[in-house]
């Protein structure tokens, strides 16, 4: 991206970041007790079934079991859920079809619990129960976390929505993503910042995760590079649910615009507030906030809210996204709650193509295949190759402004 780690870093110092990562230090052993629940379930708390191809399905023979890690309860916990109904209603019409090597494919869900410790025994969890290959997780930090079992273990990850781009330069040849990164989505929210809405003062709020603290980085760097100015640069404590303080002190530097680059469940705190405060300039997001948590939060005050993003279900110039979206509409009867939903369909695609190209379920011989032979694969999402790193390779951003208590296409997705 013409950017070095060294330059970041150096950009970090200057801009006076403070904190670090927020870890919980907490210990969740009720999770290791759902590792004797019933097969059926996984690690979902709410007890709903998984993908279970035995209803009358024309495959046969040993189940193979790919295992799904993701907040199916706590903060993030609607991106969880759509994980779920996108894999399920894939992993359902793919059993149907016979499944894969004349085998049912079984989905076993594990519930990081929106934490990155938790995100650790749900790891441990699904390695138990046999998992060849895994999506998964949401949230950069649990992503983390569960990534060192996963490596230790050699078990192919896939993570649909963990863009932090530090993930892929630790050398684990077992972790891909279909994700873009955060170092791409800086470059496009910059220059919507200062070209489209010409912003030249700007503040960058973010939330110390691996996902946020990155993403306002990159952006803040691009925004420099654009001409504009960073003026504000700091943190919310995602633990906390009144921001008035930190928009204050963001309000006195007199900022043409607000870039918050922290999740859905604080977004919607954060407009609301400064709505209320008085502070009348545009406030945008990153890819955490495109979710319709945030209209549900800020109620009348998200209107006009922008968020960077890659295209929504309904704006991917894919047939697999129309078909998609028509069964999952069909299925139930909503729209998928972010593109996130999508990406988790996509992950569960490569690792069944990565299956059904090697003829094998060793994780050895899929992360080979997806490493120097897969090529194009036609996804919802778009076509998936990846890099040597793991990282999904190509961009493809959006922006959507808030409109009626709807998003709508601010910016067509620029590839």
């Amino acid at each position: 991206m013409g950017i070095s780690q060294a330059d970041l870093h150096a950009r970090r110092r200057l801009l006076r970041i403070r904190g670090g990562l927020a870890l919980v230090l907490a210990a969740a052993l009720m999770v290791l007790a759902a590792c004797g629940g019933g097969a059926q379930t996984g690690g979902d708390p709410g007890g709903a079934p998984s993908a279970d191809p035995g209803d009358g399905a024309p495959a046969g023979g040993d189940p193979i079991v790919i295992g799904v890690i993701g907040p199916l309860t706590g903060d993030y916990a609607a991106e969880g859920q759509g994980f779920k109904k996108a894999i399920d209603l894939v992993a359902d019409r793919l059993n149907a079809q016979g499944g894969v090597l004349g085998r049912p494919v079984r989905v076993e869900y594990a519930d990081s619990g929106s934490l990155a410790n938790q995100a650790t025994l749900a790891a441990q969890e699904l390695v138990s129960k046999g998992v060849v290959a895994v999506v998964g997780s949401y949230s950069s930090t649990e992503s983390e976390a569960a990534m060192e079992i996963f490596h230790e273990e050699g078990i192919l990850q896939i993570s649909p929505s963990s863009t932090a781009t530090h993930l892929t330069e630790k050398g684990y040849e077992n972790f891909f993503r279909v994700a873009f990164l955060d170092s791409a989505q800086g470059m496009f929210a910059a220059r919507m910042l200062v070209q489209n809405l010409g912003a030249q003062r700007v503040a960058i709020i973010h939330d110390n995760t691996s996902y946020a603290l990155g993403l306002a980085e990159w952006t803040a760097l691009y925004v420099e590079e654009e001409g504009g100015e960073v003026v504000f640069f700091d943190a919310l404590n995602p633990q906390e649910t009144d921001y008035t303080a930190l928009l204050t002190a963001m309000q006195q530097t007199n900022p043409d615009a607000l870039y918050f680059s922290g999740y859905f469940s604080q977004a919607g705190l954060l407009i609301r507030q400064a709505r209320e405060l008085g502070i009348d300039i545009p406030l945008t997001g990153g890819n955490a906030t495109n979710n319709d948590e945030v209209i549900n939060t800020a109620g009348e005050h998200a209107e006009g809210f922008i968020t960077t993003t890659e295209p929504l279900p309904p704006d991917l110039p894919y047939p697999d996204a129309r078909d998609f979206l028509a069964a999952y509409r069909e299925r139930y009867n909503e729209d998928p709650v972010s593109i996130w939903t999508a990406m988790a369909a996509d992950a569960f695609k490569v690792i069944v193509e990565a299956i059904e190209q090697t003829g094998s379920t060793d994780s050895a011989d899929l992360i080979r295949y997806l490493r120097e032979e897969m090529d194009g694969f036609q996804g919802v999402t778009g076509p998936v190759t990846f890099d040597a790193k793991g990282d999904r390779e190509g961009t493809i951003y959006a922006a959507y402004r808030i409109e009626n208590g709807e998003f709508v296409l601010f910016i067509e997705p620029q590839f």
